[in-house]
Formats: structure tokens, C-alpha cells, sequence
């Protein structure tokens, strides 16, 4: 097992297959961005293979596929195949904006992907458009349906929640959610380069309060996949709703992932700079002995805790070059 300094096992790793996205989001790429990696210095699908074989041999149970959009790299759903029959990977999952998602479901779910969490902040097109600087909602809910037909299961939507944005929106998507059999999951906005400062925090904590008091809904015990969410359910059980809050309740004391970005470099904290550079390794031929031993060494940086309260300044790189 992969054990960091303070006794948390890193069993999920956040995979990102590009850093690049076709909406721009405006918590996560500034507008005109044009700074992302080079191809050439993208991990192949060989690489990605070697270093997530390695991850699964020391304990590393989940994967998640995220970008950028990771729909636009080319032959995803082939690379899902080999990861998906990879010996001791027992979860394989995708975060998708959607916009690409009805043309790539039914393969995804061919190649092992099982679980779909699709990033969609308002229900209104306007809001939406505001949001991701394209009229993109009628494509999402398009890739949203396709999901649900091709038989993924849960499907989560990821709420970013603004302050003076969306907040007004939290409802509506709840009873949509509701009458889809989708899990809601609401996140608070986090710090990450200018994008993220800018993002109108809002404090999750009295919005969770009201919901249950509106929902009938009762906190369960229970987590619904390998991240950080603490649930809520109705009291039948048919719906759950998900709370991640970086900034008013981090979750740092049970951290149990890390994350690989498109170029090969291993960050072992959202909010924090500690990482390891595996490319170049790769490349000049490191067997997988050393390979295995310089994850060993990277997990040792992995810092207790992110600063998002305490220095929001701090980290200037942007969500999407770290990948999701």
C-alpha cells in the first residue's frame, strides 16, 4: 500500500488525459487562455498504462478520468479498455462537461468506465452561457441522457455553487436530480489561480441546512464512491445529495488521493505545490522497480493539509492544469 506521513492510504488516483476543455469555464480557465501543454509532451497511453499498473500493484483501488475535457482526447474509450482490465483496478470513472458525452457513451461503457460524473452548474441557458462562455446546455443534457440510456450508474452532477450566480438554481437542479435518479453533488468554489479567486465563494454549510429541512433529507453514513463527499439522502433512500467544502469544512485528515496531470506530473494536493515529475523518468527508461519507488517517494510529500482559508493567494496554477 501507498501510505503517506500522516497514515492516510492513497487509494484513488485523478488521472487527466489533457489539459485542454471546449467551454471556459470561468472558475476554472481564464478567457483566452492558450497555454496548455504541448502534445508531444502528453503521457502516451503506454505511459499512462505503465504508471496506473503500478499505482493498482501498491493498493491504488479507483480511477477517475478528468481533463480538461477528457473527451477530447482522441481514442479515449480505448484507453479506458486497458485500464478497465488492468489486474487489482477494481473502479474506473469519468468527470465530463458533456458536450461530448452522446457521442462517446455507449463505448465508455463498453470499455469498463461504470460511473459518469457530469459537471453542469445551472439549469438555465442563459446561466449556463454566462458560465462556460458557450450556449452549451442543450448539448449537455443531449450527453446527460445518452449516459443514463447507455446504463451508467450512479450518474453525480457536480454543482459549482456561486454566490449571486447560481445559488438561485440549487432547488431546481435538486428536483431535477430527483426526478432523474441522479446524486447531486454541490461544491464549493476553490482558490486556484485568478479564475478560482474570483469564483463568488459560498459557504455550503446554510445551504445544505435548508435543503434538508425542504427535502425531507437525512444524513447517511455511507459514502457513494472514493472522493470527498459527505451525503445526505431522502428518507426512502431513492436520492442523495453530496456536499464537498474545501473551503468551509475541508477534508484533508482523510485525503486519500492524488493526482497525475497530462504531462506526467504527480501532485499530491490540490491546494498545495508539492509534486513529482514522472515523464522525464519514463522517458529515459526507469524499470518498474524504480518507478515504484519513486511513487513511494512522491507520497512522502504529500502535505497534511491544504491552505484555501488561511492563503487563498497561494497557488496560482489553474484547476485545469492540474487536472479536475
Amino acid at each position: 500500500m501507498l501510505i503517506d506521513r500522516f497514515g492516510r492510504a492513497i487509494e484513488y488516483l485523478r488521472l487527466s488525459v489533457t489539459d485542454r476543455c471546449d467551454l471556459r469555464c470561468n472558475y476554472c480557465l481564464p478567457k483566452g487562455f492558450k497555454h496548455f501543454e504541448e502534445p508531444d509532451n502528453w503521457l502516451t497511453f503506454d505511459e499512462i498504462e505503465r504508471v496506473v499498473a503500478v499505482f493498482a500493484r501498491l493498493g491504488t483501488r479507483r480511477v477517475r478520468l478528468t481533463g480538461g475535457e477528457p473527451l477530447l482526447r482522441r481514442n479515449l474509450p480505448q484507453l479506458a479498455a486497458r485500464l478497465s482490465a488492468l489486474p487489482g483496478l477494481e473502479d474506473l470513472s469519468l468527470t465530463t462537461n458533456g458536450t461530448q458525452l452522446s457521442r462517446h457513451a455507449a463505448a465508455l461503457r463498453a470499455a469498463g468506465v461504470r460511473r459518469i460524473n457530469l459537471s453542469l452548474d445551472s439549469l438555465r441557458r442563459d446561466c449556463v452561457a454566462e458560465i462556460t462562455g458557450s450556449d452549451s446546455l442543450p448539448k449537455v443534457l443531449e450527453g446527460l441522457m445518452a449516459a443514463k440510456e447507455a446504463g451508467f450508474a450512479p450518474i453525480k452532477i457536480n454543482m459549482v455553487a456561486m454566490q449571486g450566480v447560481n445559488e438561485q438554481d440549487i432547488e431546481a437542479m435538486t428536483a431535477f436530480c430527483i426526478e432523474h435518479g441522479f446524486i447531486l453533488r454541490l461544491i464549493e468554489a476553490m482558490p486556484m489561480g485568478d479564475t478560482g479567486r474570483s469564483a463568488h465563494y459560498l459557504d455550503l454549510q446554510p445551504v445544505m441546512r435548508r435543503l434538508c429541512q425542504q427535502f425531507d433529507l437525512v444524513e447517511q453514513a455511507k459514502s457513494l464512491g472514493g472522493g470527498p463527499a459527505r451525503y445526505w439522502s431522502s428518507r426512502d433512500g431513492s436520492f442523495s445529495l453530496g456536499m464537498i467544502t474545501p473551503i468551509s469544512q475541508h477534508f484533508c485528515a482523510t485525503c486519500n488521493r492524488v493526482r497525475l496531470s497530462v504531462d506526467g506530473t504527480l501532485y499530491m494536493c490540490l491546494g498545495q505545490e508539492e509534486k513529482m515529475e514522472l515523464r522525464p523518468l519514463l522517458r529515459a527508461g526507469i524499470d518498474d522497480a524504480g518507478l515504484e519507488a519513486a511513487l513511494r517517494e512522491a507520497i512522502e510529500l504529500k502535505p497534511e493539509r491544504h491552505e484555501f482559508r488561511e492563503q487563498p493567494q497561494k497557488l496560482v496554477r489553474f484547476m485545469s492544469m492540474t487536472g479536475g
